[in-house]
């Protein structure tokens, strides 16, 4: 009898371990996930802009979503200040900005030939937010016109063209 009840507890302790960890599986979304999560118009202050579905990226871990696409801001007040529509469902660290989970649009600005930097505001006050310096990528492959990489150990990269920077999730998750 022991010997079962120890088997039981067991399983009972290594499924628990085994939920944790798949808790904490992110992976990329697929093309149907992204469709379903993606605003054909971006909510950015007063505006809804609409959106390049086809620059669409993000990560889920099942229950959280991290995506971002591309926004089409010919003919708003954007100032150049905005090229892309956040969301996050959990909190994202970036060097020494903390975004919250919510949505955000940011913009870019070349600093040199290897620098971005890049400005994330609320999406819906259009306040600064914070911001981050993007590298140019090293490695050679492919190049996306944006990507969130899913995160190994928590973190990390999100893409910009050639350019990219870091991110980490909160560890309290």
């Amino acid at each position: 009898m022991k010997f079962i009840l120890t088997i039981v507890s067991l399983l009972c302790a290594f499924s628990s371990f085994a939920f944790a960890q798949d808790a904490k599986n992110w992976r990329k979304m697929s093309e149907a996930e992204l469709k379903t999560v993606v605003p054909e118009r971006a909510p950015v202050i007063k505006e809804n802009i609409e959106t390049e579905f086809r620059t669409a990226a993000g990560i889920t871990d099942g229950k959280n979503n991290i995506f971002g696409v591309t926004i089409i801001t010919a003919g708003y007040e954007a100032d150049g200040k905005y090229t892309h529509f956040l969301k996050t469902d959990t909190v994202l660290n970036m060097s020494e900005l903390k975004l919250a989970a919510g949505e955000y649009v940011f913009g870019y600005k070349r600093m040199d030939n290897e620098t971005l930097r890049v400005t994330f505001y609320n999406a819906k006050t259009g306040a600064e937010v914070g911001k981050v310096k993007a590298k140019v990528e090293p490695k050679k492959g492919a190049i996306y016109s944006f990507l969130i990489e899913a995160p190994t150990n928590g973190a990390g990269k999100i893409y910009i063209g050639r350019f990219v920077f870091d991110y980490t999730l909160d560890e309290s998750l």
